[in-house]
């Protein structure tokens, strides 16, 4: 195995545990059922990231990868960000827990439904138009090993999202059909957001208006 490379956008020196914002993070996603559950659609619980597992771009995360920036980021107070698609405008719940074992890095917290995007994402939930977590980091630490993966011996984690399709692997060339599938997962999120608006609409309570009394 080659000699560990630093990944140039991480902060030297980073006491207080906070992501350098300005480099971009990395993403890798588990899908619902992997190890994963939900339970009265807004408690999400399991291993959002596994380790020892190659994922499709051929990156494996190593056992104690987040021990430093989870020991940090409880020293500064920082608690890992639940968002809705990576969108760090959408915050739409909090993990109440959030650990390495020997397994992988496994999380446990609730969805917000006081938060509009919160009940959207809990119909979504509900109707399986979600397919996962998807973990957002930076790769602080990594080497490459004999059969040429990435390994990621330190990250910098961030956040972990609920995403409604993993994103697709890095390359150089992408197929037509790929383009083809990409629209047809757009046009089934549109019809899920669509229904899940609908359904919660449904529910609203309609607002009560004073009758009105013909005079004598």
């Amino acid at each position: 195995m080659e000699s560990d490379m630093i990944n140039p956008v991480h902060w030297s020196g980073n006491e207080g545990g906070l992501p350098a914002i300005s480099g971009g993070l990395e993403h890798k996603f588990a899908r619902f059922g992997d190890g994963i559950t939900v339970e009265g659609g807004t408690e999400i619980s399991g291993y959002a990231s596994l380790f020892g597992a190659a994922d499709q771009g051929g990156d494996v995360v190593s056992k104690g990868a987040y021990t430093a920036s989870l020991a940090a980021g409880s020293k500064a107070g920082r608690r890992i960000k639940m968002l809705w698609q990576h969108d760090p405008s959408q915050p739409i719940g909090v993990w109440d827990e959030v650990r390495e074992d020997a397994r992988g890095l496994w999380v446990k917290g609730r969805i917000l439904e006081s938060v509009a995007r919160g009940r959207e994402a809990a119909a979504l939930i509900a109707a399986g138009a979600i397919d996962g977590l998807s973990i957002g980091y930076r790769t602080v630490r990594a080497a490459k090993n004999d059969a040429g993966q990435r390994m990621l011996t330190e990250l910098d984690l961030w956040e972990v999202s609920l995403v409604t399709f993993p994103m697709l692997p890095t390359a150089r060339v992408t197929a037509k059909s790929d383009f083809v599938a990409v629209g047809d997962v757009m046009r089934e999120m549109a019809e899920a957001f669509e229904e899940a608006r609908a359904q919660m609409k449904a529910r609203e309570p309609r607002p009560k208006f004073p009758t009105l009394t013909k005079g004598m």
